[in-house]
């Protein structure tokens, strides 16, 4: 897993990065092109961060007394209504600006800048108004992490002190030598909806591929019947329950055998991130996958002078010994 670059997630503060940026963006445009409207741009950022911070700072009782419960939960509510009409006038503002700054001559770029922060004001205003006022429950799927980093994942991996972390997650295909030869960024999938693609995209370059192991997260029955016709040898542990067949499959000296192996995976992955491959510094999709590439080569270059060390030393002490 590869973070990125962000702060933890809320509907507020993300609300917050939209506005900020977006009124900076259409003041300094305003300014180019001698618009009026927002000369106090940064007071009104202020006025918003002011709603803000009391709608975040704002909790609901835990008192037992009913009074209580009502009293407080109307205060939140309308810490939570200060800050989305602030945000709504704010939003129409920047409307109008848009429909005047239309007729002047501005770089496309710029615009649609502004308009990718004004779509994420905007459900962030929605989504926080279906959450808080009328009491909805916001799907997953509808749910942005980061409005600077889109493409920042939400990822639930169980570990102990490590409920969630945020970036993406990378499946990387490790040669016997300690060398890798594919990596594949995942984009919203599982370690099951890669693991034949991994294995098909590795054979177009390395043809003699014909044994590979896996993790169980891998397994699916489609997996299995797919893979069995690639590889020579599959090792997909299955997960739950064996059968009587997938004991047999599973405790055969060869299956065994290449499972014992598979432990080094974790030695490797440890070696990514001391390369450079547990956090993303650069912005945007593209240069987060440049940036894994990056990394995976960096470790391949390590490797490769590690090998190349380890034979001068061999050579070495021979000569050593002969003379």
């Amino acid at each position: 897993m590869v973070e990125t670059d962000v702060h933890y997630p809320t509907d507020l503060n993300l609300l917050f990065d939209a506005m900020r940026k977006l009124i900076t963006l259409v003041a300094r445009l305003c300014a180019d092109c001698s618009l009026p409207g927002w000369r106090q741009s940064t007071y009104n950022i202020g006025q918003i961060k002011r709603l803000f911070r009391k709608a975040q700072q704002v909790r609901r009782s835990t008192s037992k007394n009913p009074k209580h419960q009502a009293r407080q939960g109307e205060i939140v509510l309308n810490a939570h209504r200060d800050y989305l009409e602030a945000s709504e006038r704010c939003l129409v503002k920047v409307t109008e600006s848009l429909s005047l700054l239309g007729g002047k001559e501005v770089k496309e770029s710029r615009l649609s800048e502004v308009e990718r922060f004004l779509v994420h004001a905007r459900r962030q205003v929605d989504q926080i108004r279906r959450r808080v006022l009328e009491g909805e429950t916001i799907p997953h799927q509808e749910k942005v992490f980061s409005v600077f980093e889109e493409h920042t994942e939400w990822i639930c991996k169980g570990k102990a002190g490590v409920p969630v972390e945020l970036g993406r997650k990378v499946c990387v295909m490790e040669d016997q030598y300690g060398f890798y030869i594919h990596h594949q960024v995942m984009r919203n999938q599982s370690d099951d909806q890669v693991a034949v693609s991994m294995v098909e995209e590795s054979q177009k370059r390395f043809s003699e591929l014909r044994y590979c192991s896996f993790d169980k997260g891998f397994h699916s029955p489609s997996n299995q019947t797919q893979l069995r016709k690639m590889l020579d040898l599959s090792v997909l542990p299955k997960k739950g329950r064996l059968s009587e067949r997938d004991k047999e499959r599973e405790y055969s000296p060869e299956f065994v055998q290449a499972r014992r192996k598979h432990s080094a995976v974790e030695s490797g992955i440890n070696a990514l991130e001391v390369h450079g491959l547990d956090f993303c510094p650069d912005r945007g999709e593209d240069r987060f996958t440049r940036y894994v590439a990056l990394a995976v080569l960096s470790r391949n270059i390590q490797q490769l002078g590690a090998l190349i060390r380890k034979k001068e030393l061999k050579h070495l002490r021979r000569f050593k010994k002969a003379a």
